[in-house]
């Protein structure tokens, strides 16, 4: 990119299921926002790679002729809730279930993870080899079947730091990343001494950058950990009002010929890893669309700013 040339606005999408449960209202609200994608996660509290036959016929029923489609399947595979120690065949068969769903909606990328943190062990043994020979054939599936296969820094081994996320990258051939702005606030700094500190989305984001092909926009606080839980408390934000870095991130990759798609997270009105996801459909809903609205106005303002070159 020369000079004072303005950048391409990414493609946008986002966790409609945020928005709404079904997904009648999850088509609305991306509609609402005038976008054409979601990235699916669930639907009607079920991984679109897990629901029964009937309700996925039922989701391809609703997107056909709605002008909206699927980018990207946030799948939960070996994501922070699956172990390294389970049983490989639980993750192949959702790898199986995932290929012709994928298939059927014409998507192409999904998101994976590399298994929950093996808790309360050193670094040592964190089973790196099995979670990389795991990670190779999940990545060998998909890509025989023409789709990416991106990685989620989150609550796994790859985003224990951005030293793990480089390691497993070299393991795993054709592996892409997703970066999520918020994740590296909520989490720990494996790659420091102990007691580890929390990580910076900064800092971890510079590292792995080059090999970003998805970014998830969420931006949080980090308020304190929690003995025995996954994740730690902390207080979700529109976009810029945490320490997730996003406006810092988005400007960089903007100005860096980013070419890929930039999917909303909100984690405001609800949040998927808690037990028990609240928020009225209509606060949802609006929550939903505004955070998509203020994401779009940050990315125009970095355009602008971008394409108007250093002040002189």
């Amino acid at each position: 990119m020369t000079a004072g040339q303005a950048p391409s606005f990414p493609v946008m999408t986002g966790f409609a299921d945020e928005a709404a449960a079904g997904i009648d209202g999850q088509i609305e609200a991306t509609r609402a926002l005038g976008w054409r994608f979601i990235e699916a996660r669930n639907v009607d509290g079920k991984n679109i790679h897990d629901m029964p036959d009937a309700g996925f016929d039922r989701v391809c029923e609703a997107l056909e002729g709605s002008g909206v489609e699927i980018n990207c399947f946030g799948s939960t595979i070996a994501n922070w809730g699956k172990s390294v120690r389970d049983p490989f065949d639980i993750t192949l068969a959702e790898v199986d279930r995932a290929i012709p769903r994928m298939r059927r909606l014409g998507t192409r990328m999904i998101r994976i993870m590399s298994y929950a943190v093996l808790p309360g062990l050193p670094l040592e043994r964190q089973e790196a080899e099995e979670r990389f020979r795991r990670l190779r054939e999940i990545q060998k599936r998909f890509a025989d079947a023409g789709i990416r296969v991106l990685h989620e820094n989150c609550q796994n081994y790859g985003g224990m730091g951005w030293q793990f996320t480089l390691r497993m990258l070299e393991a795993v051939p054709g592996l892409e990343l997703v970066f999520d702005t918020a994740n590296p606030v909520n989490s720990l700094d494996y790659g420091r001494p102990a007691p580890y500190p929390m990580q910076s989305s900064w800092e971890f984001y510079e590292h792995v950058r080059d090999h970003v092909t998805h970014l998830h926009v969420k931006d949080s606080i980090f308020i304190e950990m929690v003995p025995g839980a996954t994740f730690p408390k902390s207080r979700f934000t529109y976009p810029g009002e945490g320490h997730g870095d996003v406006r810092r991130i988005l400007k960089d990759m903007l100005s860096r010929g980013y070419g890929g798609s930039v999917s909303i997270e909100p984690h405001m009105a609800v949040v998927f890893h808690e037990s028990s996801p609240g928020g009225e459909a209509g606060a949802r809903r609006d929550s939903y669309i505004e955070y998509g609205r203020r994401t779009e106005a940050m990315i125009r303002g970095i355009v602008d700013e971008i394409a108007r070159g250093p002040a002189r």
